[in-house]
Parts: C-alpha cells; sequence; structure tokens
C-alpha cells in the first residue's frame, strides 16, 4: 500500500524576495515528519504550483525529498494543460527523488471520456513512476465519476491510485467495489473522517500541513475503531478543516501556519492575504482546535 495514511500537500513559504524559501519549507516538512505524518505531496494547489515557473517547481520537490531523507515518500502535482507538459514535470519529479505523481484531467479544457482517458493514458504510459489520479471537479472544471476512474484503472497500468475530492464519501466505497486493488485516498479535508470510515487508504490533506499531529491521531482513531474519540477529535478539527473546501484554502492554511509557529508566509498574485472578517474566522477555528477533546 504506497499511500497509507496522513499526506499533507505542502505549502511553499516564500522570502521577502519573493524567492522559494528552502529553509522554512524544509522546517515545515521536519516538523510534519515529527509528529507522524506518512507522506508529502508538493507543487499540488496548496503548493500554488500555477504560480511557480518550472525552475522553482524543481527547488520545491527537491527540498522536500532532500527534508524527508527517505523517511517517507514524497508524490508531486504534475497537473497542467497538456499531456506534454505533464509528462515533462513527470519526467522531473522522478530525477529528482519523487516517489509517485499526481494527475488532474488536462486543465483548462472540458474534455470528454474519450479524451480524459487518452489525456491519462499518454502522461502515465510516458512516466516512470506509479500515477495517481486526481478528480477535483472544482479545480478542474469536470467530474471522474467513479465508472470513469475504474476504466482509467482497468485501461491504465500505472495508474495506481485516485485521490477523491468530489465531496461525495458514496463514491470511495463504490470504487472499492467496482475497482478493487485501487488505492483510494480522500482529498477533501471537511470530509475525511467520513473517507475514512468509508474505506479511503489515505488523506491528502491540507489542514495536516497546520494539525499534522491532530490529522495523525485522527487516522489512528478510526484505524484502530475508536469512532468515538474520532468524532470528538475531529469536531475540533473541522472548522479549519472547512477551510480545503473554499477558493482561499492557500491564504488561510498559511496564515494559519504563522499562527502556530511553522513557516506559511505570503502568498502570490493573484492571491491578497485575508481580509478582516476571515482573520476572525480563522482565529475562531484555531481556537477550537485548541479546546479539549470530550469523547
Amino acid at each position: 500500500m504506497a499511500f497509507e495514511g496522513i499526506i499533507p500537500a505542502v505549502t511553499t513559504p516564500f522570502t521577502a524576495g519573493d524567492q522559494v524559501d528552502v529553509a522554512g519549507l524544509q522546517s515545515n516538512v521536519n516538523a510534519m515528519i515529527d509528529a507522524g505524518v506518512h507522506g508529502f505531496v508538493a507543487t499540488g494547489t496548496m503548493g500554488e504550483a500555477s504560480s511557480l515557473s518550472g525552475d522553482e517547481r524543481r527547488t520545491v520537490v527537491q527540498a522536500v525529498v532532500e527534508a524527508t531523507q527517505g523517511r517517507v515518500p514524497v508524490t508531486v502535482g504534475i497537473s497542467s494543460g497538456s499531456a506534454k507538459q505533464s509528462i515533462a514535470y513527470a519526467a522531473d519529479a522522478a530525477a529528482d527523488g519523487a516517489a509517485a505523481v499526481m494527475c488532474l484531467p488536462v486543465l483548462g479544457y472540458r474534455a470528454d471520456l474519450d479524451e480524459l482517458v487518452a489525456f491519462f493514458r499518454e502522461v502515465a504510459e510516458a512516466s516512470s513512476l506509479p500515477v495517481m489520479a486526481y478528480n477535483n471537479p472544482e479545480a478542474a472544471g469536470v467530474d471522474l465519476p467513479a465508472a470513469t476512474i475504474a476504466r482509467l484503472y482497468e485501461d491504465i497500468d500505472n495508474i495506481v491510485a485516485i485521490k477523491e475530492c468530489s465531496g461525495d464519501a458514496r463514491r470511495i466505497p463504490e470504487l472499492l467495489r467496482i475497482a478493487p486493488g485501487l488505492e483510494v485516498i480522500v482529498g477533501g479535508d471537511n470530509w475525511a473522517l467520513e473517507g475514512f470510515a468509508t474505506g479511503a487508504t489515505g488523506w491528502i490533506t491540507g489542514v495536516g500541513v497546520v494539525a499534522a499531529r491532530e490529522t495523525v491521531e485522527l487516522y489512528e482513531l478510526v484505524r484502530d475503531g475508536d469512532l468515538a474519540a474520532a468524532r470528538a477529535l475531529y469536531a475540533r478539527l473541522r472548522p479549519l478543516a472547512d477551510f480545503d473546501m473554499t477558493p482561499k484554502l492557500v491564504q488561510y492554511y498559511k496564515a494559519a501556519q504563522d499562527a502556530v509557529g511553522l513557516n506559511g508566509g505570503p502568498t502570490r498574485a493573484p492571491r491578497l492575504p485575508l481580509n478582516a472578517a476571515e482573520r476572525a474566522e480563522l482565529d475562531a477555528a484555531l481556537a477550537m482546535l485548541r479546546e479539549p477533546a470530550h469523547a
């Protein structure tokens, strides 16, 4: 099982000079490993991948791989507007020591089923690393229903997993039924408990970059069958987890990282800092996280 447990999607901190803050990024990675996480995703939405140059993407991936020192695997986001570009990102990821790559449907175009299969086939067959398909209708503009994901898995040997971010927990048991052997990873923070309870092996998480220890504890509680304690812990996590399903998830989680002593820092345009009302929402969510649990 390659994608088990808590897999934070790392943010990309920047220096005052708007360069990738390698030291800050590696400090965050080490703090999350110390908290018990089981892997990382780099250069995804949380990492502001669309705002990074090709060289910056490689800097981020190399920094994360170097910081892990082989302790946990690193998956690299390779989503783009063309198979050619995603294949190039996948080749860089392999050269830089990643364990797997993750890819949305082609961006900027609402592909039909045959086009989706052709895109994923071209990317997967060219990649030397295993591929996690990524279903996020909000980000990609197209949904991958369970039957489509099952076809990708059955028809394309190198697709081994799906990050499921539709928000519908019913998709997970359906995928496990019609595509046995496919690893299903929950990709939405505010239905992670439901995702685990219905059979997801892992959770690619935004809130985990802020509350790594709590997300690991949640995973362990569900794995061990202590649902009462899991529900109590999730009640504390949920307000912060809700930000994952908003357009400003990066701003919220970077600001939250700063608030808890990690390295968040500024975002790049077009993202602007949180306004006063949004900051108050974040403060309230962080206060809830700090509340003692009551099982």
